[in-house]
């Protein structure tokens, strides 16, 4: 259930919402990055998210909650 407030919908209190970050990076660091999404078929900020999923996971500091990372591709197909 959704309220409107100011024209737009505003999700419930309690939805999980993805945080958004503003992240400064060296250009020769980003066109890597981009690079390496491109190869990968994600975006760069996809490719952003599962570096960090997978260093976290490594470390042992991935919390249990964390969301399971969408999975790639095109949805299955509804019959």
């Amino acid at each position: 259930m959704t309220e409107e407030r100011d024209g737009g919908a505003v999700p419930p209190p309690r939805a999980r919402q993805r945080k958004q970050v503003l992240l400064r990076l060296d250009p020769a660091m980003h066109d890597a990055l981009a690079r390496w999404a491109g190869d990968e078929l994600r975006s760069t900020n996809a490719q952003i998210d599962y570096i960090l999923r997978r260093a976290l996971q490594e470390a042992g500091r991935l919390p249990k909650e964390t969301r399971p990372h969408p999975r790639r591709g095109r949805p299955p197909r509804e019959e």
